[in-house]
């Protein structure tokens, strides 16, 4: 699928949250869409979640 027709949803879904439920609606539809996009990259392979808990720990960094 075309990326431009993704933006297009992705931006048409965070618009109509945004009408629809006001500032907390379009905030919280951008947290739940983050959240997706992570799982998402974990379960595809490109994302080792436990090494960002690491960095977001302070265990180890990514530098």
């Amino acid at each position: 699928m075309n990326m431009t027709i993704v933006g297009i949803g992705i931006g048409a879904f965070v618009a109509f949250m945004a009408f629809q439920f006001g500032l907390w609606g379009f905030v919280i539809a951008l947290l739940f869409m983050g959240i997706g996009a992570l799982l998402g990259r974990a379960a595809d392979g490109k994302l080792d979640l436990r090494s960002v808990l690491d960095a977001l720990t302070g265990r180890r960094s990514s530098s």
